[in-house]
C-alpha cells in the first residue's frame, strides 16, 4: 500500500495542523510505503514572496521531521524537484473538463477570502491530481474539505484510462471521520486566518500567554462548578494529557473549587510536555541544516525515479515519445 500526503507551507505550523495532518503520516508511515511532499508549487498561488516561499519550505521540512517524519521509512521532498508533475499536469488538463474545475468550491471560497484569481489557483485540482498519480498512489490522506479533490484524481485518471489505456490506478480517500476539528483558541476552528491558531513550535513565555489569555471563560466564580459543555479548555486537553488526567479535571470542572487560571495551567503544562521531543529534535535539526538538505535530496532522487516510469509509460500511450 502507498500514501501519498502532501503539505503547503504556509507558515508556522499549529496545533490544528499536527493533529489533522502531520500525526496521521507519522502513524501512516508504519504502515506501508509513504510518499510526502512540500507542495510549494501550490502554495505560489497564495503566496506572493519568493523569500516567504523558500523560508516556510524549509521551515516545513524542519518541523515535519521534528514532529516524527522518519526519512528511512518515508520518502520526503519539495515539489518543485520533480519536475515531472508538471508535464504531467497538462496531458491531465487535455482531458478535463472546465465544468469539472468550475465546480471546485476551494477555488471560491479563496476567492472569496480576497486571493487574487490565476488560472494556478482555477487549475489547483489538476496539479493535486498529477501529484497523486505521479507516484502511483493507492490511497491519499485528506481532510473533509479536500476530498472533491480527490474525486476530480479519479475522474481524470478515468478519463485517462478510457482513452489511453490503463495507465493509472484509481486513488482512495483515507479520511479517519474520528479526528475532531480542533478548536482554536476562540472556540472557532482552529485558523490562521482567524488568528486564534497555539503554535507547535515557540518560545515558553509567549505560549503560556497566549493561552492564559487567549482562551474565553466565564465569570464563574472560583468555589462554583463550571460547565464541561463546550470547554475550550477541557477540548484542548484531552488532545495532551492521559484519560486519568483529563478526567480528574472534568471531575474538577463539576465539583467548583479549581479556577480557570488553574485549568489554564495544567492545560499549558499537558501541551508543553507532549511536544517536549520534538522541540529537542527541531532544535537539533536548526543546528544540522546539512541533514535537512540531504533528507530531501535523498527524497526527491527517489521521487524522480518513481515520477521518471510514471511519465514515460504515459508519454508513450498519449502520443509524446516514440515507441
Amino acid at each position: 500500500m502507498r500514501y501519498l500526503t502532501g503539505l503547503q507551507p504556509s507558515g508556522q505550523l499549529h496545533i490544528g495542523n499536527y493533529f489533522g495532518a502531520i500525526l496521521p503520516a507519522v502513524l501512516l508511515q508504519e504502515k506501508g510505503e509513504a510518499f510526502y511532499f512540500i507542495a510549494n508549487y501550490h502554495a505560489m498561488t497564495t503566496m506572493g514572496s519568493s523569500r516567504m516561499l523558500r523560508d516556510n519550505t524549509r521551515g516545513l521540512a524542519v518541523d515535519f521531521l521534528a514532529c516524527g517524519l522518519d526519512p528511512k521509512k518515508a520518502v520526503f521532498f519539495t515539489q518543485s524537484s520533480v519536475p515531472e508533475v508538471n508535464e504531467l499536469a497538462w496531458i491531465l488538463s487535455v482531458v478535463c473538463p472546465m465544468g469539472l474545475l468550475e465546480r471546485c468550491h476551494s477555488y471560491k471560497e479563496k476567492m472569496a477570502r480576497g486571493i487574487a484569481a490565476s488560472h494556478a489557483l482555477f487549475a489547483y485540482p489538476v496539479l493535486m491530481a498529477a501529484d497523486i498519480l505521479l507516484y502511483n498512489s493507492d490511497a491519499v490522506p485528506v481532510g473533509k474539505d479536500q476530498k472533491q479533490h480527490l474525486e476530480v484524481t479519479r475522474d481524470l485518471a478515468g478519463k485517462m484510462n478510457e482513452a489511453f489505456g490503463e495507465l493509472f490506478k484509481l486513488p482512495e480517500p483515507v479520511i479517519n471521520e474520528s479526528t475532531a476539528v480542533v478548536p482554536g483558541l476562540d472556540g472557532q476552528k482552529m485558523s490562521k486566518s482567524y488568528g486564534n491558531t497555539l503554535p507547535i513550535f515557540g518560545e515558553e513565555k509567549e505560549l503560556r500567554k497566549l493561552i492564559n489569555k487567549k482562551i474565553v471563560t466565564d465569570a464563574t466564580p472560583l468555589e462554583a462548578p463550571k460547565s464541561t459543555e463546550k470547554s475550550i479548555i477541557l477540548t484542548l486537553y484531552k488532545l495532551f494529557a492521559s484519560s486519568e488526567d483529563y478526567d480528574r479535571m472534568v471531575q474538577q470542572h463539576l465539583a467548583g473549587g479549581v479556577g480557570y487560571g488553574q485549568f489554564k495551567k495544567d492545560l499549558f503544562e499537558a501541551y508543553w510536555e507532549y511536544f517536549r521531543h520534538a522541540r529537542e529534535k527541531r532544535e537539533w535539526l536548526l543546528a544540522n541544516p546539512g541533514y535537512v538538505d540531504d533528507v530531501l535530496t535523498t527524497g526527491a532522487v527517489r521521487a524522480r525515479e518513481e515520477a521518471g516510469k510514471t511519465l514515460a509509460r504515459v508519454r508513450r500511450a498519449v502520443g509524446l515519445a516514440w515507441e
